[in-house]
């Protein structure tokens, strides 16, 4: 009984990790799409000026954050710094004691492959991070345009806010306790 109960809790860690592998299948798909079907440098219109499909490569990290760096130690930090948050929340994961509700697992496993589809194109693509979804941002924040993104961000950003605020919400634990 006791080792049908760690099966089943074992599966149910590691179940959303098929989240993970199929965001990293997708977000590579849609990469080598528009690699093979957009000029570098250049975009389709979508719906007008709102919405482009566009090919820009981005060797730093989100918003471009870092792009001044020197390219040996850009490539060095964006290579080893998204690895190691990555690993420190696969342990967290793995080894915390206090179980996580089945939504913080998936939205976790979401999280960890946005993170590795990006990883996947630092690792595999010199120029940078294959970056093609482009919206019209009307100048809120200062912003003509949002700044280009891809699967793996979207993914990151909404599985990560999704995440933080799962850990806010009080849930219900067996037994009738919060």
């Amino acid at each position: 009984m006791i080792l049908n109960t760690r099966k089943r809790d074992i599966r149910s860690r590691l179940l959303p990790f098929i989240l993970s592998a199929g965001i990293i299948v997708l977000d590579q798909i849609t990469k080598l799409i528009v690699v093979r079907t957009v000029p570098e440098g250049s975009g389709v219109r979508v719906l007008g000026d709102f919405f482009r499909i566009v090919d820009v490569r981005n060797p730093a990290i989100s918003f471009s954050i870092g792009r001044s760096l020197q390219a040996g130690t850009r490539h060095t930090l964006f290579t080893l710094l998204p690895l190691a948050v990555i690993l420190v929340l696969l342990l967290y994961y793995l080894l915390t004691r206090d179980p996580l509700t089945r939504f913080q697992r998936w939205t976790f496993g979401a999280l960890v492959g946005g993170g590795l589809g990006n990883y996947v194109d630092r690792i595999f693509r010199p120029s940078g991070v294959v970056d093609f979804l482009d919206f019209k941002f009307y100048g809120l924040l200062g912003l003509e345009r949002w700044p280009t993104f891809n699967v793996a961000d979207a993914t990151v950003v909404v599985s990560g806010i999704l995440l933080f605020i799962s850990f806010l919400i009080p849930t219900r634990k067996p037994g009738g306790t919060s």
